[in-house]
């Protein structure tokens, strides 16, 4: 057992990611109670479950005549695999794809006991009943047939890790971009508010705004921008000298520079393309801890496009 070349283990590593697809997509799916094409790329394959599979087969190797030795091997290297894996992508791509924070015994929401157990129980089940006619089966396969079909699977396979890399990637990006124009609208509104706490018939209307505004989509501060602005407006007309020259000089900045918000927000709104809404969606689990707000709009626009 275990004397593979290269090819067999890379196409084993293949139909384990294709039957950890299988296995999340069909849980995900009846959870949901609607189609989910589960995982990080677009194709029917989930690198980790392939990964973990293959961790399973390597740590047991020294163990395989000893049951109990398999299953402590077991739980430390998926434990640690999926340690590492959650860290890696949250820091490249600001969300998290699982969460345990919720489970009793989490570390840092990327591990947590119960699963750590289960990945134990799996790793017996694994080596010792599923591997075995998967083995027989790409044994069976001509070596030649099976170099061919593992090179057109990783030509497949790389092609689309590198199109959800990327996609990954750009969403981290439109993230960021989210939360800074977050920041800077919300201290044009600030700003805003400020200068209308100039006008007394004004005051107590931006107080109770300010004790209201908290985690503000950006829709909902872009809707108080407008209101501000053109209560400002309305004041102006009426009064025209409410406010200083150099007051009016600023308004009229922060109003070029909202005008430019709003155009930026036309420009860029189709950059949550397929491949991007796709990741949202066929992870409902998804979150980020750094952008939560950014990421629950993006949640929304994402879903927003099925209706």
């Amino acid at each position: 057992m275990f004397g593979y070349n290269g090819f067999q283990w890379l196409f084993f590593f293949y139909i384990y990611c294709f039957l950890g697809w299988c296995f999340e997509s069909a849980f995900v799916s009846l959870k949901s109670r609607k189609l989910v094409n589960r995982g990080f790329m677009r194709g029917p394959f989930l690198p980790l479950y392939g990964s973990g599979a293959m961790m399973m087969l390597v740590v047991s190797m020294p163990f395989r005549d000893n049951v109990l030795l398999t299953y402590i091997a077991g739980v430390i290297g998926a434990t640690a695999l999926e340690y590492v894996t959650g860290v890696v992508m949250e820091a490249l791509f600001k969300v998290r794809y699982w969460d345990y924070s919720n489970r009793p015994f989490n570390f840092q929401g990327h591990i947590c006991l119960r699963s750590s157990i289960a990945w134990g129980f799996f790793t017996i089940l694994m080596t010792r009943v599923i591997h075995t006619p998967i083995e027989q089966m790409v044994f069976s396969i001509p070596g030649r047939a099976l170099d061919r079909a593992t090179v057109l699977l990783t030509i497949y396979i790389v092609a689309d890790f590198t199109l959800s890399f990327k996609a990954a990637l750009d969403l981290r990006d439109i993230l960021v971009k989210i939360e800074r124009a977050k920041e800077e609208l919300e201290r044009m509104q600030r700003r805003l508010d400020v200068i209308a706490a100039f006008n007394n018939e004004e005051k107590e209307w931006r107080k109770q705004e300010r004790e209201e505004r908290r985690e503000l989509w950006m829709n909902e501060i872009t809707a108080g921008l407008e209101q501000r602005f053109a209560a400002i407006k309305e004041t102006l007309l009426r009064v025209p000298s409410a406010y200083g020259e150099s007051v009016k000089e600023e308004i009229a900045e922060l109003r070029g520079r909202f005008s430019e918000y709003q155009e930026r927000q036309k420009s860029e709104g189709k950059l949550l393309d397929f491949y991007k809404r796709d990741m949202i969606r066929n992870n409902p689990s998804m979150e980020s801890k750094k952008y939560k707000g950014a990421f629950e709009e993006l949640k929304k626009i994402a879903n927003s496009k099925l209706k």
